[in-house]
């Protein structure tokens, strides 16, 4: 199959994803389940260097890119369509349960795209500040970094104002990160061409990340990790 065309079908299951996981409302919605079983084994064997906390940006990386996970001991827990909400909900499971090393927290996407409600941007930047805090209070090192650009959200067409929000949102947690000394990559200047837009060389759909961009993630999460 085609790169392109595979890219864009798997792009297009993540959105119809995003959007089932909006109108989910059951007894699970933070979804402990995905990764209920593979934390229990996980648990009894091994201590992952770093786990990626995040939404479907992170799930596919670990899918699209698996080796890269492998090959250093990482661990991916992105779940398609989740808020910071939900991550914050499932934190203790995914991660701190977990005992890894580092923690790489990337989310806010969905939260600006109004995947579950109205966009509060102290709300969210909150919830990322409570998983750094939960994380160093149970000795794991935490890596926060910036939301991807995006000019729009396919997903969301009424939001119009998606690169301000991002931008403010990355602002504050990138004060907070250097307040508190923690690591903090940012993956903005490198993923976009226009200071607003996610590089079309790097996405197939202006929000998600191809191998090409997430390649030039890793070259940014490696380089912290050191």
């Amino acid at each position: 199959m085609n790169t392109k065309l595979f890219f864009r079908l798997f792009f297009a299951t993540f959105m119809l994803l995003s959007l089932s996981n909006v109108a989910k409302a059951g007894d699970d919605w933070a979804q402990f389940d995905v990764y209920s079983k593979k934390n229990a084994h996980l648990e009894e064997t091994i201590r992952p260097k770093a786990v990626f906390m995040g939404n479907s940006i992170t799930e596919g990386w670990a899918k699209f890119h698996p080796e890269f996970f492998s090959a250093n001991n990482f661990i991916g827990r992105g779940i398609s369509g989740q808020t910071t909400y939900q991550m914050l909900l499932r934190f203790r499971d995914d991660v701190i349960n977990l005992q890894p090393e580092y923690v790489v927290i990337l989310g806010g996407t969905n939260d600006i795209a109004e995947n579950n409600h109205n966009y509060n941007e102290d709300r969210t930047f909150g919830n990322i500040v409570s998983m750094a805090e939960l994380a160093e209070a149970n000795g794991i090192k935490v890596i926060l970094t910036s939301v991807l650009p995006a000019r729009s959200f396919p997903w969301r067409k009424a939001i119009t104002d998606a690169p301000e929000k991002i931008k403010y949102l990355n602002k504050r947690i990138e004060d907070y990160a250097r307040q508190k000394n923690i690591a903090f990559v940012d993956y903005y200047p490198v993923m976009t061409l226009d200071g607003i837009s996610l590089n079309p060389a790097y996405s197939e759909d202006g929000v998600h990340p191809n191998l090409k961009g997430y390649s030039q993630m890793e070259k940014l999460v490696v380089e912290a990790l050191k």
